[in-house]
């Protein structure tokens, strides 16, 4: 026989038996059992209650373990730093096979123990071009466009990155980073000369570094390099350099040159200085942009290099240039005095050569920056 569907089932008939009524044991029990489940919902009641605006907040997080404060506990600042430097000869010749027994490091004269030592011959290169393009730089801008496309032709590897920035009355950037060589080389092509509205001539009357009478801008070669090591290199790893391609005469800039010099040294770059300058456009008016450029070189471990208007010395800068970060090497120490305090550090590379026939190694001219400052760098080396 088929049982009919469970929604037609008919609900079981109650018992026709009255209800005892309880004696006075189980109406104890009920009140005892009644009382109990009170007490103990009176907590979680309580708790879902809304908190009075005037209490202070309760964290409902778990205490932290053994485990957890061992955790924290081994989250240290290592506080590294990177020299990147090259050596040459009395020759002026690069040396290209040195050890890490072949040279020392000091800083503030105390002696470091190096963690690491090596030549950095392919290691990924970060590079930044800087171009002056103020009035006094016209006559000699087609060579820079010339030679500079070649240089990064030849310089720039697949896993190396690059950018170009103009600098006048303005800082403009003509390309953001890219491996491409031929990408920069159009964006170097379209650079242009601002002579700020001016007559093009003798600086001061608004073709040359020189602003005008009242004009609050001229050549802002100084904030440039401080914008370019903040905003560009600044949380870039790895090898850096700039290459400013100037006049070297600075006018307007908002920062003095120890800042542009603070920038680039905090930001780890090498700043090389491609001192290029039609002399005849001053016309007597005064030329002293290579004592700022040799310092802001010198200081970030870089060079500077003077080809006047000569395009084969532009070229050969260019060489130097390419053959120098080719052949770096870079030391890495934590330092004996390891407070993060902001302050100052000098420091300092020796390094050793014994030439083939020599009877006692050589001191070797090394280039390197001056300093460091001590600033806490989430664990990545200054």
């Amino acid at each position: 026989m088929l049982l009919p569907p469970q929604s037609h089932l008919t609900p079981p008939p109650k018992s026709s038996r009255p209800a005892r009524a309880p004696g006075w044991p189980g109406l104890l029990a009920i009140l005892l059992f009644l009382a109990t489940l009170a007490a103990l919902s009176a907590t979680p009641l309580r708790a879902q209650l809304a908190p009075s605006p005037d209490e202070s907040p309760v964290s409902n997080a778990p205490a932290p373990t053994e485990d957890d404060q061992a955790m924290t506990t081994l989250k240290v600042n290592v506080n590294l730093v990177n020299l990147f430097f090259t050596a040459k000869n009395h020759n002026g010749e690069l040396v290209p096979h040195l050890t890490r027994q072949d040279c020392s490091v000091t800083e503030d004269k105390q002696p470091q123990t190096l963690k690491n030592f090596q030549a950095i011959t392919n290691q990924p290169l970060t590079l930044g071009l800087l171009l002056d393009t103020s009035g006094s730089q016209q006559r000699v801008l087609p060579l820079e466009q010339q030679f500079g496309g070649e240089f990064l032709d030849h310089v720039l590897k697949a896993h190396d990155q690059a950018f170009l920035i103009s600098f006048d009355v303005d800082i403009d950037l003509l390309q953001d980073f890219t491996s491409n060589p031929h990408t920069l080389e159009r964006a170097m092509d379209k650079a242009q000369i601002n002579i700020g509205g001016g007559s093009y001539g003798v600086p001061g009357l608004g073709g040359g570094p020189v602003p005008t009478s009242g004009a609050p801008k001229g050549t802002l070669l100084y904030d440039a390099i401080y914008q370019t090591s903040n905003d560009k290199l600044g949380q870039e790893t790895g090898r850096k350099a700039i290459i400013i391609l100037t006049d070297g005469e600075d006018q307007g800039s908002s920062v003095k040159i120890a800042d542009a010099i603070e920038a680039a040294q905090k930001a780890n770059v090498i700043v090389y200085v491609i001192l290029i300058a039609d002399r005849g456009f001053y016309n007597g008016f005064g030329y002293g942009g290579d004592f700022a450029m040799r310092r802001i070189s010198n200081e970030t471990g870089g060079r500077l290099i003077d080809v006047g208007n000569n395009g084969k010395k532009l070229e050969a800068a260019f060489q130097q240039i390419e053959d120098e970060l080719r052949t770096q090497y870079v030391a890495t120490y934590t330092p004996t005095n390891n407070k993060l305090d902001g302050t100052y550090r000098h420091v300092a590379v020796a390094c050793k050569s014994e030439p083939s026939g020599a009877d006692k190694p050589e001191d070797l001219k090394v280039q390197v920056r001056q300093g460091y400052y001590a600033i806490a760098s989430d664990n990545s080396p200054n």
